[in-house]
């Protein structure tokens, strides 16, 4: 019997294009409109620090951008969070804020 010929989904050498990155959605946190988009793993480059958690998000991590809805700070206003982080924000007590160091536990 012969093989079945699967055709490839048609894929772009372009990672940064909307294929890598999910919808934006808007949510509330902390009484404020925030921008939240979903990064794949393929558009995740770099290490950032999640502010739920204060651990790294390493490169090649789906994970959660976040900014405010308003526009204002700009690019310095992004903040990178684990989507699990994400989804508890609301539920998290005060953040034990890290030492030069490293993290606290």
């Amino acid at each position: 019997m012969g093989r079945k010929h699967r055709r490839r989904p048609d894929v772009s050498g372009d990672l940064n294009g909307p294929a890598a990155y999910g919808a934006r959605r808007v949510e509330d946190f902390g009484g404020e409109d925030w921008v939240v988009q979903t990064i794949t793993g393929s558009a995740s480059t770099k290490t950032y620090r999640c502010p739920g958690c204060d651990q790294e998000i390493r490169p090649a991590t789906p994970h959660v951008v976040a900014y405010p809805a308003d526009g204002l700070g700009g690019v310095e206003a992004r903040r990178h969070w684990h989507s699990a982080c994400w989804s508890s924000r609301n539920n998290r007590g005060p953040r034990t804020m890290r030492s030069s160091r490293g993290p606290r536990y």
